[in-house]
């Protein structure tokens, strides 16, 4: 019996995990601060329903099928937006919803995609370009807090589609034609326009390399403006990209990436779409991606109290230190044992709780860092 993970998922402990942890409470803190409530879905869902209409769509043909006892035909989500569509009934418009969750794609993987990967989603049911300025200001708060020097790029399908038109593209080759356009920054250009030739639309290049006024002439770029505008109300920058189209084929207005200088793949991406005849759009950051790039201080007092024949008060004072949500653990008996402990987890500061501490009502504390050694009354401690 192999213990080893499975190629493309991970496990996370010790400094990792706690960092993804406080990557979660100020992503959640900030949802919730622009009026998103939460929401969980299942892992598993019909196939069906997980395919949806976008089959052709690279993530869809990714997912990972399986099946129960009945035999129904089941598979893992691989995504969180597609559950929408049945969470968003009957509620009440706008109906703003964050998710955070595991989503799963059986995809080649690299440095930083894997088969497993936890995304961190914001959506609003019933929207507009001032709804799409707001998820990018979400967005870009959430990364300033994370220390994350980013670039906001957005485009739109409808401009998209204005450009594949006017240049002959086939009705039905558009949503293939935008498939290869959308793989400008990940393959070479060379590469892109031979792909583009079984569509005889490898034309198409040297009009996404224009400059932005060349695009002012569409109807659609219209939107592009009004989304401009409506980001500077925030102070907020976003950037034009022409080739921008995301890889989700129910995208049919804004589309939304955010990169960073630091990695080649984008932190988070997103866009408008319509789920029921309602327009809505989201956003989506991959929490690994995150973990990666954050500059998070994750230095926070942390206390273990070494109760050297005085478990009962051992115990008192870490309750109140836990009262005042102080971090502390308790070990029993050999000193040596427990320091070695606290160098293990990097707890910081250790207090030392023998006879004479409690008689003197006076704690012990060490500065692992330091091993600076101070006393000091219980009282004065917990404020």
């Amino acid at each position: 019996m192999t213990t080893e993970t499975v190629k493309g998922f991970k496990e996370f402990t010790g400094e990792e995990a706690l960092k993804r942890e406080r990557i979660k409470d100020i992503l959640i803190k900030n949802f919730k601060l622009f009026g998103f409530q939460p929401a969980e879905n299942p892992l598993i869902e019909y196939e069906d329903f997980v395919r949806g209409e976008n089959s052709n769509d690279e993530a869809v043909s990714e997912i990972f099928k399986l099946s129960d006892r009945g035999e129904r035909k089941l598979a893992l989500r691989y995504e969180l937006t597609f559950q929408l569509k049945r969470i968003m009934q009957n509620k009440k418009l706008p109906y703003k919803r964050y998710e955070i969750g595991p989503v799963f794609r059986d995809e080649p993987t690299t440095g930083n995609r894997f088969r497993q990967f936890t995304q961190c989603d914001i959506d609003i049911i019933s929207s507009s370009v001032k709804e799409e300025a707001e998820i990018l200001a979400l967005a870009a708060k959430n990364l300033e807090e994370l220390g994350i020097n980013s670039i906001i790029y957005v485009n739109n399908r409808k401009l998209m589609n204005e450009i594949l038109e006017e240049a002959g593209v086939k009705p039905s080759q558009i949503a293939e034609v935008i498939r290869e356009i959308d793989k400008m920054d990940k393959l070479s250009e060379t590469e892109v326009k031979d792909n583009l030739k079984k569509y005889k639309a490898e034309k198409l290049i040297d009009i996404f390399k224009k400059p932005e006024k060349f695009f002012a002439k569409y109807p659609a770029y219209q939107e592009i403006i009004e989304l401009k505008k409506a980001c500077d109300y925030y102070d907020i920058n976003v950037t034009f990209l022409p080739t921008l189209a995301r890889g989700l084929s129910y995208y049919n207005s804004s589309v939304f990436e955010i990169k960073t200088k630091e990695m080649k793949e984008s932190i988070c991406g997103g866009g408008s779409y319509m789920f029921n005849n309602i327009q809505s759009t989201g956003i989506s950051f991959g929490l690994e991606r995150l973990s990666t790039l954050s500059k998070l201080d994750l230095e926070q007092d942390s206390y273990l109290i070494i109760s050297i024949g005085q478990d009962k008060e051992a115990i008192k004072i870490a309750e109140k230190m836990r009262k005042k949500n102080l971090s502390c653990t308790i070990m029993y008996g050999k000193i040596s044992k427990a320091l070695d402990y606290a160098n293990s987890y990097n707890i910081n500061k250790v207090i030392f709780l023998g006879e004479d501490e409690v008689k003197k009502g006076k704690l012990k504390i060490r500065d692992m860092k330091t091993g600076k050694e101070i006393f000091s009354d219980v009282d004065k401690l917990v404020k």
